[in-house]
């Protein structure tokens, strides 16, 4: 389905016909794009940068490369192409046909299922917002800004979704999305990750592989949806999504390459020998992983939860990638290992639906644990013996039955006094956090790249890694 960039919000759903719509987004646009010059890339206003835009929604023409000054990028509106005859594909409507309305009764859980997907767009952009200051190549820019772009385009999915079903109410919430602001002290991002200072590129990396791999999930939940317009909003952001963790993984993943060219060149694996000569030691990057992956860990909520067994029930939100589930009325048990209050484990067997929570937590598990058996890979077949390890999804959690509990990152439950005297060693500390913050100098010579990180294996759009994928003035 093509999209009209004739028109003053660029869209493939027909806003022109819907005049009182039309007048309500366009209301809403110039406060956007005041929320974007205040809160989007610091400095970056005149750059023009080689980036994606969609051109239609399906496989072959959703995107097209030039340059684009930021502030002039066209966010819309993208809907993926209506499924005919589509049905519910879970829940206690299976098989009825999906909604192009928003039923009365499930109004308010899904315009909050909205919001909260929502809230998290502009917030990643508010968290990235300086790394540009320090960016190790222009290839990196040029990727930070394609993600940041992205995120103000998916916000634009959610407010057309608030703005077109769901009256006034949606309006205020629209409103309210460019209202809080990540880490704000009076009016924070709805959910904690979203909050946490980004400051240095190790974060945005890790960031983009667990957190936004966490998004992908949700996303796909919501492209199970019973009602339509959400399903076809997320399913069209999801073609965007894996960018971004692309954007984690290579990063990741260059930077140890970086690392094991040191650690070669010194016969060593010393950490303090390591940092001396300008690269990030392994250590480093495991209590990095520590970090976020736990955070994002978070985002799925708690392991047994009534909003998720409703959520499944009503249709309102599926479990990722539906179709290959056997029992598409999730009418099993599950066993799960819950803490005992005593500084022991029990095991609890609930109904599925109300651990669907748990049951999205571990496939997301196992879909990170790809990409560190990948760098394993690298580090192995580098000739060391270190290995890298996703935490125990008990460990540092702050929603859920294990919310709380100190564990370390195996799991293991510990007191309070072990916790506080060992979470260094498995955490960043402040040391490490201001080493990582040493590295972060500007490289911006076209082909250059930092010390601390290995070059791309290739460039965007079949264009050399040492393409000027962003012209500064």
């Amino acid at each position: 389905m093509a999209i009209d960039y004739h028109e003053r919000i660029p869209n493939n759903v027909g806003i022109s016909d819907n005049r009182a719509l039309q007048r309500a987004l366009e209301h809403w646009q110039p406060r956007f794009l005041d929320w974007w010059r205040e809160m989007g890339p610091s400095a970056f206003r005149g750059a023009d940068v080689y980036l994606r835009t969609a051109t239609a929604v399906d496989d072959k023409g959703w995107a097209s490369y030039g340059y684009v000054n930021m502030p002039e990028y066209r966010w819309g509106i993208f809907l993926a192409d209506p499924v005919p005859d589509r049905r519910i594909g879970f829940g206690d409507a299976l098989g009825e046909p999906v909604w192009q309305q928003v039923p009365g009764e499930h109004r308010s859980t899904l315009r909050r299922l909205i919001v909260t997907q929502g809230d998290t767009e502009p917030a990643s952009v508010e968290q990235q917002r300086r790394l540009g200051l320090t960016c190790p190549s222009l290839y990196d820019l040029r990727n930070l800004f394609q993600v940041n772009v992205e995120e103000g385009r998916h916000l634009w999915a959610m407010v057309y979704l608030l703005h077109a079903y769901f009256g006034r109410d949606g309006r205020e919430e629209a409103e309210e999305l460019l209202e809080r602001h990540s880490g704000d002290r009076d009016k924070p991002r709805i959910l904690t990750t979203f909050n946490e200072p980004i400051e240095d590129w190790l974060s945005f990396f890790m960031f983009t592989y667990f957190t936004d791999r966490d998004g992908r999930f949700q996303l796909k939940g919501l492209a199970e949806s019973a009602f339509d317009p959400l399903s076809r909003s997320c399913r069209f952001m999801l073609t965007e999504e894996a960018f971004h963790m692309f954007v984690g993984l290579s990063g990741i993943t260059r930077l140890i390459k970086r690392t094991l060219e040191i650690m070669k060149a010194l016969r060593s694996d010393d950490p303090a020998a390591v940092r001396n000569a300008g690269a990030i030691d392994l250590p480093t990057v495991q209590r990095y992983i520590n970090f976020w992956f736990s955070s994002a860990l978070d985002l799925f909520g708690a392991e047994i939860s009534s909003n998720a067994a409703t959520y499944f029930a009503t249709g309102l939100k599926g479990r990722p990638d539906e179709a290959r589930f056997e029992d598409h009325r999730a009418m099993g048990r599950l066993r799960l290992e819950l803490p005992d209050g005593k500084g022991g484990v029990i095991q609890e067997e609930v109904t599925m639906r109300s651990a669907m929570n748990e049951v999205m937590r571990s496939l997301y598990v196992k879909d990170c644990d790809i990409g560190v058996q990948r760098w394993n890979r690298l580090i192995r077949e580098a000739g060391w013996d270190f290995r890298l390890a996703l935490p125990s999804p008990r460990f540092r959690r702050s929603v859920g039955a294990w919310a709380g509990v100190a564990t370390d990152s195996d799991g293991n439950p510990i007191s309070a006094e072990t916790w506080h005297a060992r979470q260094d060693d498995w955490l960043p500390a402040g040391q490490d956090r201001a080493f990582v913050a040493s590295l972060m100098q500007r490289v911006t010579e076209p082909g250059r790249m930092a010390s601390w990180i290995a070059p791309p294996e290739g460039g965007i759009d079949n264009l050399p890694a040492a393409y000027e994928y962003v012209r500064l003035n």
